[in-house]
């Protein structure tokens, strides 16, 4: 529970900021970069988190590497982690960031679930498809569920739009009782 309260609060505050300082989607694309590339250069993310190295060791190193290539507010935002030892909340703090912009344009978040990754298309087939069906905008994010046979789950709005090969069965099976 205290890490979702520690991504709430830094995921708003960010929000915040880059809305006062116009720069709501250049903050989500550098962010989200940086969610990458910590998951692709795992040794340097561990780095970052690791106790053992001093916070002015790991800040100095942040600045030579990102100085002139993100912007500074998240420069500062990844050095108030570091000095906090909370910067393995960083994507978190990014996923909840983004939640928020959506939210503030309109748009209604959910999450699909499909046995593969979907296609940018397929996504924005069943994104189209779900804000008809609630008559608003919609942002759908992917995860993979290995234990659907086939089709996709949807869970948007505390409501569970449930069109997988699975349910079809279980439905088929109930109506011959």
């Amino acid at each position: 529970m205290a890490d979702v309260t520690v991504d709430m609060t830094y995921g708003k505050a960010l929000f915040m900021v880059a809305q006062d300082l116009g720069k709501t989607d250049l903050f989500l694309e550098e962010a989200t970069e940086l969610v990458e590339l910590f998951k692709k250069e795992k040794s340097f993310f561990e780095f970052l988190c690791t106790p053992v190295i001093s916070a002015r060791e790991k800040k100095t190193i942040i600045k030579n590497v990102f100085e002139g290539r993100i912007s500074e507010e998240l420069i500062h935002l990844l050095f108030i982690l570091v000095d906090k030892k909370r910067i393995r909340h960083f994507a978190p703090i990014v996923q909840r960031y983004s939640l928020l912009l959506n939210k503030s344009r309109g748009f209604s978040i959910g999450t699909i679930f499909s046995v593969l990754p979907l296609s940018k298309e397929q996504l924005a087939s069943f994104e189209e498809k779900t804000g008809k069906l609630l008559q608003k905008k919609v942002r759908l994010e992917n995860r993979t569920d290995t234990s659907i046979i086939g089709g996709v789950r949807i869970f948007i709005e505390g409501k569970v739009i449930d069109a997988t090969i699975k349910k079809r069965l279980h439905d088929l099976k109930a109506s011959f009782h």
